[in-house]
């Protein structure tokens, strides 16, 4: 099973009022297990960065108003390329993979903004695994942040302190396998090989026994428990 773990960082909240997705960070699993394929990059949006969205994730202080000399770390902008640059080359790695977003509804209505308005086709909704939605059902009425999540979890999140899209998806890919059960969710052993069609690739699941085991029940802890299930009358459990 495939699974690409995804975060944008934009320029705002709305493509529809002008902003655009400024970085993309994706990951891939297979089998719940990272196979180290990555889709990462920065974009030029051809437009300025607001100085709120530049709180949050700190890229583009080249494109502040007025500009910005970019402190150690900070990413610039404006010799990125366009989005037009590589949006095949994004659906080409998504592919036809489920998508575990954190707040999927915001990544998604950018995502398919940008691919609008090239003509590529659109993402659709049901690809997408939120897990916002997943931890606030698992966990109602508890903050369901990214950081909130890995404090619950115990994941160490200390080098994120702002947000970044491949940063983001790393953390992200942790917190989705314990909030769909740890690590091995399905109880599957781990792949040997992330080389599809490779020995140890296929997803693994449990099989009949060959041969059943033998009872462990005495005949004497049987005869007690029919004598008991007898007193219950027809309406026990153990009769149907």
């Amino acid at each position: 099973m495939r699974e690409i773990v995804l975060d944008t960082e934009t320029t705002g909240f709305d493509p529809e009022s002008g902003d655009r997705i400024v970085e993309i960070g994706a990951l891939e699993l297979f089998n719940h297990l990272p196979t180290g394929e990555t889709f990462h990059v920065y974009i030029n949006p051809e437009r300025s960065m607001p100085s709120e969205a530049f709180q949050v994730h700190g890229i583009g202080p080249d494109l502040l108003e007025p500009p910005q000399a970019p402190a150690p770390g900070q990413v610039t902008l404006r010799d990125k390329p366009v989005f037009s640059a590589f949006g095949q080359k994004f659906l080409d790695f998504v592919g036809d993979a489920k998508m575990v977003i954190h707040n999927a509804a915001f990544d998604m209505k950018f995502l398919n903004a940008e691919l609008r308005w090239l003509g590529l086709p659109q993402l659709p909704w049901d690809q997408a695994i939120d897990t916002l939605a997943i931890a606030r059902q698992r966990f109602p009425g508890s903050p369901a942040s990214l950081d909130a999540l890995c404090r619950r979890f115990h994941i160490d999140n200390s080098s994120r302190t702002m947000h970044g899209a491949l940063l983001d998806s790393e953390i992200l890919a942790e917190v989705y396998l314990e909030l769909v059960g740890g690590r091995q969710p399905d109880f599957g052993l781990a792949t040997v090989s992330n080389t599809p069609g490779s020995a140890g690739n296929d997803q693994w699941r449990p099989s009949a026994r060959p041969t059943a085991l033998p009872p462990r029940l005495t005949a004497d802890e049987q005869a007690a428990h029919d004598a008991f299930v007898e007193k219950m009358g027809d309406g026990a459990l153990w009769r149907h």
